[in-house]
């Protein structure tokens, strides 16, 4: 499987839902960097299932046993692995879908794709379990990038169509986004969060699901960051995000509506400020041509309801090719939304730390290895 990523800095995830755990190895960081680990706890809590209504009741802490690649409470520079242990696992719950595919999962492709030996316990390899590691590959990355002044925050900005106040894409700051990045339930107006837990609990209870869409910011990056026409900013956070199990779409700046716009309306017009060039809107979301332009990076993620639902629901017996229901045990999340935040924010800072370590501008640590931080 293709579960590896990056150009300098490189990342790869292992492991299944119901295996014996998960994990991922970084490599190519930058030694000697501090690395707080109640920082990385906080991110890994942030998506860790079990923790309200509207998350799965499987309950797994999440702690990461870091293998190698951190001494100290710094990175040395070596590969920097880290592995979860899966404990709270009812395999059981999941004997049939290994000829009853659970329809919009891969099961279905994953069976036609791996000739049938695909593990199908909790989603195997494709299971949003595995957005585990992704959190821990950017809560890493993410501490480097704050060395440099770079914030990275998002919020929800809708759930079953409820919607939140959007980020404001020339104002948003550092601040708003790391009271944005401790938080499960992000918010930018916390009166929101009474309607969406509505439809959430409503879909809950009527055995269903709602997706929702995440608003994600990063804030102090300088000018020139990406490549055209393929290594561009947008680029790869598009493909690190389009990784996230069940996201359907990403939009930057002010995306697909800008197609019902005019150039007039839609151009960012170029001002001086604080001795830097500035847009007076920012409707490009922070990118032209692949390359950021100083102003705040926006985007937005859309992520499909929860495919695992306990309704009956049709699908191919696939011993017999025929028509066949299939009711699905298991726990699983009403609204994954609330969970993925710290993965889009983890995704973002990946992409980020490899186009700024690509182009230099990532120095070593300062100060040696006898440096205070």
């Amino acid at each position: 499987m293709s579960s590896s990523w990056g150009n300098l800095i490189h990342i790869q995830i292992f492991g299944e839902s119901h295996g014996g755990g998960i994990g991922v190895v970084l490599d190519g960081l930058p030694a000697g960097y501090p690395i707080d680990m109640d920082m990385v706890l906080l991110q890994m809590k942030r998506r860790a299932p079990g923790q309200d209504l509207t998350s799965t009741a499987r309950k797994e802490s999440d702690s990461p046993e870091v293998l190698s690649g951190m001494l100290d409470g710094r990175t040395t520079g070596a590969p920097l692995a880290a592995l979860i242990r899966n404990k709270d696992t009812r395999s059981g719950d999941y004997k049939n879908l290994m000829k009853l595919p659970r329809p919009s999962h891969a099961d279905y492709t994953g069976h036609v794709r791996y000739s049938g030996f695909n593990d199908v316990r909790g989603g195997g390899h494709f299971s949003g379990r595995l957005t585990a590691p992704l959190v821990f590959a950017g809560a890493v990355c993410r501490q480097i990038l704050l060395c440099h002044g770079i914030h990275i925050g998002s919020h929800i900005r809708a759930i079953a169509g409820k919607e939140d106040t959007p980020l404001d894409p020339v104002t948003v700051d550092a601040v708003q986004l790391d009271e944005l990045s401790q938080q499960f339930f992000a918010l930018v107006d916390p009166k929101a969060e009474d309607a969406m837990r509505v439809e959430v609990e409503k879909a809950r209870l009527d055995c269903d699901s709602v997706g929702g869409i995440i608003e994600c910011a990063a804030v102090g990056l300088p000018a020139g960051i990406g490549s055209p026409m393929f290594d561009g900013m947008e680029n790869r956070i598009a493909s690190l995000v389009m990784g996230i199990p069940a996201v359907r779409g990403i939009e930057f700046g002010t995306g697909f509506a800008a197609a019902s716009m005019r150039g007039s309306e839609h151009n960012d017009a170029f001002v001086p400020g604080d001795g830097q060039v500035r847009t007076l809107s920012n409707h490009h979301g922070g990118v032209i041509g692949g390359i950021t332009s100083g102003m705040p990076l926006l985007f937005r993620t859309a992520f499909k309801p929860t495919a695992s639902i306990a309704k009956p629901q049709q699908t191919i017996d696939l011993t017999s090719g025929k028509q066949a229901t299939l009711v699905i045990k298991g726990r699983h999340d009403p609204c994954i939304v609330p969970r993925a935040l710290p993965v889009v924010e983890g995704a973002a800072a990946i992409a980020i730390l490899d186009a700024m370590m690509e182009l230099g501008k990532i120095p070593p640590y300062e100060g040696g290895r006898n440096h205070d931080a």
